[in-house]
Parts: C-alpha cells; structure tokens; sequence
C-alpha cells in the first residue's frame, strides 16, 4: 500500500509488530477469565482446553503468515475472503470482525471497571468504563504511531508481569517464601482436576478462544507494518510459542495454588497468587498491571476494528464516509462508530459487573471463532488457486505448515466450538450471548448475496494480485 494522501501510513516497525501480536493475546482472557474457566472444569480441564485450542490457534496463524506475506493489507482476510471465495463472504467476515473487535472493547472497559473495584468499592463501574474508553479513543485518534508506541510498552509490562508471576508462583508451589510446600494437591481439590461436564468444556473452549485472540493482529496490522516479508513472518513465528507458555505455564501454577472452587473473575487470579505467596503489596500492583493489560486490549480492539472498516469502506462495502483519514492517516469516522458499539459496556450502570463481563467475553468468543473459520477458508482457497493457476508453492516467502492438514483441523475444531459452545447454558441471557454471533453473521452473508446476487469464485478466476504490494506476481510462475 502506498502512502498517497488518504492512505494508511506505513508507519508500524518490527518491534511493534511483535509487541501487537505478543500483547494482543496477553489480555484479560488470561488476568481475569482464565479464573472462570478453571472454577468450571477445572485446572486439568482448563490445561487441555488451552492446549486444543493453542494447536488450532497455530495453524490458523501459518495460513495467516502465507496469506498476510504475500498480500500484506489492512483489513486482511475480509479482504480475502472477498478476492478468493466470495464477496458475500468477505462483507460478512468484514462485518463480523468489526463488530468482533468493537465488542471485545466493550469487555476490556467492564473488566477495567473491575479491576478499579479493587481500590475505589465505592465509585460506580460505568464511570470507569467512561475514562477508559476515552483514553482508548485518544491513543488511536493520534496516530498508528502513537496507538503502535502505546502498545509496545502496554505489552512489555504484560509480558514482564507474566514472567514474573511465573517464577513467584513456582516458588510459592515450593514453599520458598514460607516453608509451606503446596505440590500438586490442589489439582486434585474440589473434585478436579477435571470437573463439570461435556458442555462446560465446551463452553470453556470459547473463553480460551477468546484469550488467544488478538494473534490474529499480525494481519491485520500488514498494510500498516513497513517491512511485511520479514517482520510478518517473524512476528508469527516467535509470539505464538510464547503465548502458549504462558498459557499453560500459568493454568498450571494457578491450579496447583488456587483451589478451583476459589478461582474466577470478581478477583484476578494473579492477584490470589501474590497474596498467598505473602506479597500483599505486589498483589496491588498486580491490579494496575491488569489495568494496563485492559487498556491494551482495548487499544488493539480499536486499531484492529476501525481498521477493518476502513478496509470494508475501500472495498465498497461499507459507507465511503468510513474510508476517509486524517492528516495522521487514521480513519477517524470508523474509529467514531466504533466507540458508539464499544458503548455496550455501559450496561454495567444496568447489570452486575460479572454478569455483563461474561456475556460480553461470549459474544466476542463466538464472533473471533467465526473469524478463525474465515482465515482458514481463504488460506485453503488461496493455496488451491495459487497451485491451480500455475505457481510454485516453494516461491512463497512464508509457508503455512502441513497444509491442507492444518487448515482442515482449523475449520473442523472452530466450527464444533461455535456449534456446541452454548449448550448446558443455564438461563435465556447467556444463551442469547453465546449464539448472538451466528444469526448477525447469516444476515451480512444471505442478505448480500441476495442484493448483489455474488456466487463462489472458480479457482482460475481468483485474481492473486489485486494488491497494490503485489501487482506483478509473474516471478511467483513454476519454471518451465
């Protein structure tokens, strides 16, 4: 993408990349929700859960890294998806992502109010909501500088927090800072380390999902990152290693800490750890550690939604007025309309702060799994359109690995989350929040198909340089 007046600036380094990847799955899907999950089945039911989910995660990243590599731009795989399946396919996904990313915010600022909880008992939640989302809405209004700059140091904290918790909880299993050492009985407290039933592993599945997502960002950041051949790649494969060690490396000091009857989201887990180790003051600043891993997440949600109305806006489909930037080259008009769905977490003036966290982190669970389907699909039908039009595979930059065995385990373990994810749900609220997803997502899809009357792309008549980044692709041809 070139920086022509109007254009998105290429403005994003290497460090931010992988900062954006790293930071954007360091969210409150592991400070705080990683407590329910382990409260339902267990830490042994957690563990596996993030271990299924973190292989899925995996290969849907390759097929990103092969796709964003090749066509690095913003918005990505709405993008995509319109190019090489369907542009019934590609207004939905867009859509769907959009309003994926919007809703996350709105959890980010619940999850603050929560964690404001912790000093202040008595200042009602919504007026937390009301600062943060402000402050969310400055950062990105800036620049992609300044929200990539903000990110980086965001996510530097996060990651030195999670390693520091690491080695406190390992000691404290220990019995280093007490003499009291805790072993591995609690895994087997309160019945677990598996409890709950099939549904409630299912359900887990999408709180994971929704922890991990944000690896995602990689792509969408591409038409913003300066250098994508190297750094995309990169990014790819350095942060998702790390993201599942600290996955798993924290469900497992949790479990062998916290009882599972004792975990969930009023308290951050990491801050039960800290406490039990007899570090009271580190508990507190653990809090504003989780404040800062709020305040990333929702500044990554709005980079990562406004642009891909932006995207949808160049594409024609959305309303031009989304496509237009400042100066700065930031889509301020996507970012605006993005604040007014990030506005849902203002029903903590109406709910319980829990109550609305969880029916948020559903929603967004639901809708980034119908995303991950999505880059699956395009990354299946790139490669089959990529093969069939006379290329070489081996002249790729990036190659996703053992293909199509990957993609094809992404679409199935993704599209069983988002069919059983809701079921064994105890009441209409949460029901309607696990499922809101699938509907919206028919009606952007039927609903531009009937309009538009699109069919499903052939494989020769997918057109592979339709990027400004990659208008001549000859060189990519097999040799004769």
């Amino acid at each position: 993408m070139s920086e022509k007046n109007g254009d998105l600036k290429r403005s994003l380094k290497a460090r931010h990349l992988n900062m954006i990847a790293l930071g954007g799955a360091i969210g409150t899907g592991i400070f705080l929700a990683m407590g329910d999950t382990i409260q339902q089945v267990g830490p042994g039911g957690a563990f596996l859960a993030y271990a299924l989910i973190g292989v899925m995660v995996y290969f849907i990243m390759t097929s990103l890294g092969e796709l964003a590599t090749f066509i690095p731009i913003s918005g990505s795989f709405g993008t995509y998806a319109t190019k090489f399946i369907d542009p019934a396919l590609g207004f939905a996904l867009g859509w769907n992502y959009w309003y994926n990313w919007a809703v996350t915010i709105a959890t980010e600022m619940v999850a603050g109010s929560l964690v404001m909880h912790f000093w202040f008992p008595n200042v009602k939640p919504v007026y937390w909501s009301m600062l943060f989302l402000g402050i969310i809405v400055l950062l990105n209004i800036l620049s992609a500088r300044a929200y990539g700059e903000a990110e980086f140091w965001f996510s530097l904290v996060k990651v030195v927090t999670v390693i520091i918790f690491l080695a406190v909880g390992v000691l404290t299993i220990l019995g280093i800072f007490d003499g009291n050492f805790i072993g591995l009985k609690n895994f087997t407290a309160d019945g677990g380390p598996f409890i709950g039933n099939g549904f409630s592993f299912f359900s887990v599945f999408l709180v994971a999902g929704f922890a991990f997502q944000g690896t995602e960002l990689v792509g969408v950041a591409a038409g913003e990152s300066d250098n994508p051949g190297k750094t995309i790649p990169k990014a790819i494969n350095q942060v998702f290693w790390r993201i599942l060690i600290f996955y798993l490396g924290t469900i497992l000091v949790i479990g062998a800490i916290i009882p599972a009857a004792q975990a969930g989201v009023s308290t951050s887990v990491f801050t039960l750890v800290f406490e039990k180790a007899g570090l009271a003051a580190a508990a507190a600043v653990m809090n504003a550690v989780i404040l800062t891993a709020v305040l990333s997440a929702g500044n990554s949600g709005m980079y990562a939604s406004s642009r891909m109305l932006y995207s949808m806006a160049k594409e024609g489909m959305a309303p031009k007025v989304f496509g237009k930037v400042t100066k700065r080259g930031v889509p301020l008009n996507a970012i605006i309309l993005t604040t007014i769905v990030a506005s849902l977490c203002f029903l903590t003036g109406v709910f319980a702060q829990n109550t609305v966290y969880i029916w948020l982190v559903d929603a967004s669970g639901l809708a980034g799994f119908i995303a991950w389907l999505g880059i699956s699909l395009c990354h299946y039908r790139f490669r089959k359109a990529y093969v069939a039009q006379g290329y070489d595979v081996k002249k790729l930059k990036y190659r996703a690995k053992l293909f199509p065995i990957g993609p094809i385990i992404a679409l199935t373990m993704c599209g069983l989350i988002v069919i059983f994810q809701g079921f064994g749900d105890s009441t209409w609220q949460t029901l309607v929040a696990a499922y809101i997803g699938i509907p919206l997502f028919l009606a952007f899809y039927i609903g531009y198909k009937i309009k538009y009357k699109t069919k499903i792309l052939k494989l020769h008549e997918v057109d592979l340089a339709f990027s400004e980044t990659n208008p001549d692709i000859s060189a990519y041809k097999k040799d004769s």
